[in-house]
């Protein structure tokens, strides 16, 4: 069933490629799900112990399903406050809710999530307890007859030891256990499908402002042609100053087609992870405003604290690191713990890389998180610095529309003065998207532990 579980993963993994999605593999630990109907030997008649294990699991699994299955409040926005978007649009809000509910990948991980926990292992304990008791009955019945040493006998006892496997997971928490690595597995896979569509959102914005700016440009430089081919005419410019230029205007025409052909392919990227109509004329809504009171709150070691207890990635490495332990002292003790012995060698160095690992993988996280963190706060002080710079443009335009209605002022100059305006505007615009991206990246990482957005 672990292999099950892997092809899963593989086959989310191929699906998710083209939006840069990573699925993690499989954990070497077996989640094997037992078969439905399995049993248990008579002289084990206690219930499986969950006393201790079920109860910390239970508020694990628990604790789980509201950080990782539960879309994110964006920015404060209660639950009971979603507003559906009209039809044809779309705002980052919903997104996250409109992936949930629409994407096929996610809904494929969630059924496969809910298998999982659907499952009553009090049923499976019994289940198993009563085959395995109808198995023994049948063993010793063809003991009895003389049997005992049957292919038939042989394959009754194969089958015994495989239930008694599965029910003394289930008795010591093994199977609950690995099967809450799997949830977390998949989750994390779900995530990274959100965060791609996030991601894709947020480059789409970015787009349609450069592209506003292109147009700007475009709008710009036929002034200026204009203006040129009057003056090659009164023989002020040359007839290759005036070609330069129209092959300027050419080239950046073709930019802008270019760029416009990607949005409307990206759009309907979006549209299929989101269940809209594939025709990629979707409407963006803004992107929300990250607050004042939203960046003080960022604390660095707190946050990196709660990161790193959220991570997968760190899981993974530290689950590998105890396994190389553990085979490296199971080595040690079947060769009566020789250090000669090039097996016990071997395990130890497969011990220590798996020790290197788990350090590097730590340190990259904190590498990482750290960078995010004095990132993002960088660029709180690049927009309050468009911001001024916009201030000062939109003076300067209010001066020179003042000289313009005086006569002193000619109207091309007017309109590079508004096109300044404009400019600074967008510097604004793209800061504000910069900061937006930076910070909910960084509050991916503080509630999922996922850093690769």
């Amino acid at each position: 069933m672990k292999q099950q579980w892997r092809i899963l993963l593989v086959t989310m993994a191929a699906a998710l490629s083209l939006l840069g999605v990573t699925v993690w593999a499989a954990d070497s630990t077996d989640a094997t799900q037992p078969p439905a109907a399995q049993a248990e030997t008579q002289e084990e008649q206690a219930a499986p112990d969950g006393s201790e294990t079920g109860e910390s699991q239970a508020a694990q699994e628990e604790t789980t399903e509201e950080t990782a299955q539960e879309p994110m409040e964006e920015w404060g926005q209660a639950e009971e406050e979603y507003i559906p978007d009209p039809v044809g649009s779309i705002t980052f809000e919903n997104l996250e809710r409109r992936l949930r509910e629409h994407n096929l990948a996610l809904l494929t991980l969630e059924e496969n999530i809910q298998a999982i926990e659907v499952i009553d292992y009090d049923v499976m304990y019994d289940t198993l307890r009563q085959n395995m008791n109808s198995i023994a009955s049948a063993q010793w019945t063809m003991i009895m007859y003389g049997m005992g040493e049957t292919p038939e006998a042989k394959a009754l006892q194969q089958s015994y030891d495989a239930l008694r496997e599965t029910f003394d997971a289930i008795k010591n928490g093994e199977l609950q256990e690995d099967n809450e690595d799997v949830l977390w597995q998949l989750r994390s896979a779900q995530n990274q499908i959100v965060m791609a569509g996030e991601s894709l959102y947020i480059a789409l914005v970015e787009m349609e402002q450069n592209q506003q700016a292109l147009e700007r440009s475009l709008a710009a430089l036929d002034r200026s042609l204009e203006e040129l081919e009057l003056r090659y005419e009164l023989g002020q410019v040359s007839s290759q100053t005036l070609k330069q230029t129209q092959a300027t205007r050419t080239s950046l025409l073709s930019s802008k087609q270019t760029l416009e052909s990607n949005i409307k392919n990206y759009k309907m990227q979006l549209e299929l992870m989101s269940g809209g109509e594939l025709n990629g004329t979707i409407q963006l809504g803004e992107l929300p405003q990250v607050t004042d009171q939203q960046l003080t709150e960022m604390n660095l070691e707190e946050d990196l604290a709660a990161a790193k207890a959220a991570s997968y990635d760190l899981y993974v490495a530290q689950q590998e690191r105890e396994e190389a332990q553990d085979n490296a002292r199971g080595q040690a003790g079947l060769y009566g713990y020789r250090e000669d012995r090039y097996e016990v060698q071997s395990a130890n160095h497969q011990w220590q890389a798996a020790q290197y690992n788990y350090d590097a993988t730590i340190q990259n996280f904190e590498i990482a998180f750290r960078t995010l963190y004095v990132q993002t706060k960088d660029f709180k002080q690049v927009l309050d610095a468009a911001k001024t710079a916009l201030a000062v443009e939109q003076d300067n335009y209010a001066v020179a529309q003042l000289k313009y209605e005086q006569g002193n002022l000619s109207q091309n100059d007017l309109l590079e003065a508004e096109d300044k305006v404009k400019e600074a505007q967008e510097a604004v615009d793209g800061a504000e998207n910069d900061l937006f991206s930076s910070y909910h990246t960084y509050r991916w990482a503080v509630e999922y532990g996922i850093l690769n957005g």
